[in-house]
């Protein structure tokens, strides 16, 4: 399959593509013509990493993989170089890597609350920082960083990795005003996306299909995203014709926010 968006000879960075929501991003910019390079925690020979890569492969696109911990400054720098290197340069940045802390305001002790800060706050920013002088050399560069509906209304216990994703979107404002008009920054926010991590949340439920179907039904689409949905829109943000959107974070999330919810 291949998608109507066209990013022939764009080179991408990716981050948190070895599953979820960065393998589905980094499969879409494939099919749409990009060569990508990404990283993960897991080594080289993990299945997530030979999937990305083979992704790629099928829509005769270069794939690079490198095993990094982008919560760690130092290495998230590494990585950009090593991606800019490996690809001849960067045009688009898709800071997606993160995880959920969930432990709510009273009970965050100060290594959760850095851990969070550090991984999804933190790391977009230095992601985007190595990545401004390759940037700089390219034509039109898009930075799109993957925060969460989280960052506009929550639930409780899922402090503090709301405050963190509401970060995100004041990170995407600034990116946008200083760094224009060279550069687009644009951040997307998803919703409940059926994803590996979205399975083990259901399993640790006594009825799993139950508690999905009334997961689903509370979504006015009827149904959880897709990694596929998020890569889709990924691709069209980092193309042309997005190229009047900057400065702002798209919620994705099956209209989900557009319902308010009995107790």
């Amino acid at each position: 399959m291949s998608l109507p968006i066209d990013l022939s000879g764009r080179r991408a960075l990716v981050t948190g593509v070895t599953s979820g929501l960065g393998a589905g991003i980094a499969t879409a910019l494939a099919q749409a013509g990009a060569d990508v390079a990404g990283c993960g925690l897991e080594p080289e020979a993990h299945s997530g990493a030979t999937a990305f890569k083979a992704a790629a492969a099928a829509c005769d696109r270069r794939a690079f993989y490198r095993a990094c911990d982008v919560s760690d400054g130092g290495a998230a720098r590494a990585f950009v170089d090593w991606a800019a290197e490996s690809l001849g340069g960067l045009d688009l940045i898709v800071s997606n890597a993160g995880r959920s802390f969930f432990t709510g305001a009273t009970v965050t002790d100060e290594a959760t609350w850095q851990a969070n800060l550090d991984l999804n706050l933190a790391a977009h920013w230095r992601i985007a920082q190595a990545a401004r002088p390759w940037l700089a050399q390219a034509p039109k560069p898009v930075i799109v960083i993957i925060a969460s509906n989280h960052a506009f209304y929550t639930l409780p216990g899922c402090f503090p990795y709301n405050v963190a994703k509401a970060g995100l979107l004041a990170l995407v404002q600034s990116l946008a005003i200083e760094w224009g008009p060279h550069t687009r920054a644009v951040g997307v926010a998803p919703g409940f996306i059926d994803a590996p991590m979205a399975a083990g949340w259901f399993a640790t439920f006594p009825d799993p299909v139950t508690k999905r179907a009334q997961v689903e039904a509370i979504h006015p689409i009827g149904r959880l995203g897709t990694p596929a949905d998020i890569g889709a829109l990924v691709a069209y943000l980092c193309s042309p014709l997005a190229g009047f959107i900057t400065g702002t974070t798209i919620t994705i999330d099956g209209g989900r926010s557009a319902l308010m919810q009995d107790v």
